[in-house]
């Protein structure tokens, strides 16, 4: 007891109560559990987007394509788009059944475990590098460069001394027309992540409850969401980013592609949370995705 026990067994205690009530015991196993969650939610969220942000590089490598998305670009998400959203998450009030969980085991259930890396990097993430490729090979397409046309053109492209590179339908290309293509196309899969990004948020606000019994109360998580957007516009559409950070003004359906990707992001987790709540305990939802 904080204020009528000793000094001797306070120094010997393992948790003091500084207002000697015992129900203080249950507000801080609450705000424990809360700081945690809240913790994972944030770096579920982070980590997510590292997928589309090196499998374009991967791709540029193995595929030998133009680059889809570049360093700047990526600069741009990880300093920028993500910073507020990720921080929101500390915001985000306590789900209804917080209290109604089991204690987690402290040797088992890390801040950090192999469930969270499936879902961020193996599900999650792999949807939204999908839907950064499939506005990058629309981009292109619309330009000319069919997918097929694009395999194993990388050197051509790079090449400063090659000024008649064909496309798929035969209109040549100069060095200079090519690199304002490859800096569009990085700048469209730069907003095809914040797109998805906007479902990734949602559905990292709760971990098993539903969006919709959770409710959007949290309106530093909400600015968070106009603010990314806010940013990427300002990004793209501002005068003279093409001479600094190399990014170009996109045709407004081009913001399109990545929303059905952003759509399934979202049913996807739905599901997956509703499999949650309504299998028995222990199922194979909840030991392969209950991060």
């Amino acid at each position: 007891m904080g204020i009528a026990g000793s000094d001797v067994s306070k120094q010997a205690a393992d948790m003091i109560l500084l207002d000697d009530n015992f129900a203080s015991i249950v507000t801080g196993v609450e705000e424990g559990r809360l700081i945690f969650d809240n913790l994972k939610k944030s770096i579920a969220y982070t980590l997510t987007s590292n997928i589309p942000e090196i499998s374009p590089f991967l791709f540029f490598i193995l595929a030998d394509v133009p680059l889809p998305l570049g360093t700047v670009t990526i600069l741009c998400i990880d300093l920028g788009t993500d910073m507020v959203p990720a921080i929101s998450m500390a915001y985000e009030k306590a789900e209804s059944d917080i209290m109604k969980r089991q204690p987690r085991n402290p040797f088992t259930d890390k801040l950090v475990n192999d469930r969270l890396i499936s879902m961020a990097y193996g599900q999650i993430g792999m949807i939204q590098a999908s839907a950064g490729f499939f506005v990058y090979f629309v981009i292109m397409a619309e330009s000319g460069f069919l997918p097929s046309r694009l395999f194993g053109l990388r050197r051509q492209w790079d090449s400063i001394g090659i000024n008649d590179l064909q496309d798929s339908y035969g209109q040549e290309w100069t060095y200079g027309n090519r690199k304002i293509l490859e800096y569009t196309c990085h700048t469209a899969f730069f907003v095809s992540i914040v797109i998805v990004q906007w479902a990734d948020l949602i559905i990292c606000k709760t971990r098993r409850l539903s969006v919709f019994q959770q409710g959007m109360s949290n309106w530093f998580l909400n600015f968070g969401l106009v603010f990314e957007t806010c940013l990427a516009a300002f990004l793209s559409y501002t005068p003279g980013m093409d001479k600094g950070l190399r990014m170009y003004p996109l045709k407004l359906n081009w913001w399109l592609p990545a929303l059905p990707f952003s759509l399934l992001i979202f049913c996807y987790d739905e599901i997956r949370k509703y499999l949650l709540r309504t299998l028995p305990p222990g199922n194979f939802v909840e030991r392969e995705t209950y991060y």
